[in-house]
């Protein structure tokens, strides 16, 4: 394959046109399905942020249709990922335990759950209770307890801080979840090799793919949002 690849589609759709055990890591930022559950909530967030995920149509299924698309992705996963290969995938911490269950069926390994800690969160409902400032990540390897793991003896602790997302970063436009490219770097170094293939299916603005372009990767990403989409393929482009 050529050093990227990226495709506007529904992801469950795009997944199936990747050659089986071609993938070397899957890293990637579901929705949390949360939309509905935070417009009930005592909340100040819409007031902040005009692009609040939690007015995104698309993350307002309810549990049992998002449940069964994660097993759909957890089984065309298994299919496209090599044995040994990792996956990270973030996921707010009250759907962790769904995850872990749906990933087992399918062959997925069971490593930990990690948080990554945002040194500057928004300090919504602040006078309320506490601060949102952290974020779940789990992390499988696929039909294998060990896979690439490159500490070069380190120790390397499942506590991940980073700022959020910079200015700059968003230059090309706004996504609602944005991750840091800093921490797409740690994961896409520690989890994989100079020219191996990382897969974003739900690729957002792009971020994975600078990372693994940065870190001379290959690199797939999916993306079914077409304002999403032009923006990550504007970011990714542009690293040379």
């Amino acid at each position: 394959m050529s050093e990227f690849n990226l495709i506007h589609s529904d992801c469950l759709s795009a997944l199936q046109d990747i050659p089986s055990q071609s993938v070397d890591l899957i890293l990637t930022d579901p929705p949390y399905n949360l939309g509905l559950f935070m417009q009930n909530r005592d909340t100040n967030l819409k007031k902040m942020r005009d692009n609040f995920f939690g007015a995104a149509d698309w993350d307002n299924l309810n549990y049992e249709t998002w449940k069964q698309s994660l097993e759909k992705f957890f089984e065309q996963s298994a299919r496209v990922i090599k044995i040994g290969g990792s996956m990270i995938v973030f996921m707010a911490i009250i759907k962790v335990e769904s995850v872990i269950s749906i990933a087992e069926k399918y062959g997925f390994y069971y490593k930990t759950t990690g948080i990554w800690h945002k040194l500057n969160p928004m300090p919504r409902n602040m006078n309320l209770h506490f601060v949102n400032s952290t974020e779940s990540w789990i992390y499988f390897t696929y039909k294998k307890r060990t896979g690439t793991f490159n500490n070069d003896g380190a120790v390397i602790h499942d506590f991940v801080e980073t700022s959020l997302t910079t200015g700059n970063e968003k230059k090309h436009g706004k996504h609602p979840t944005q991750k840091p490219v800093q921490l797409m770097k740690h994961f896409v170094n520690l989890l994989s090799n100079k020219g191996e293939v990382v897969l974003d299916p739900f690729m957002g603005s792009g971020s994975t793919g600078v990372a693994a372009r940065l870190l001379e990767r290959k690199f797939i990403g999916i993306e079914i949002n077409k304002e999403y989409f032009e923006i990550a393929k504007n970011r990714i482009e542009e690293i040379k």
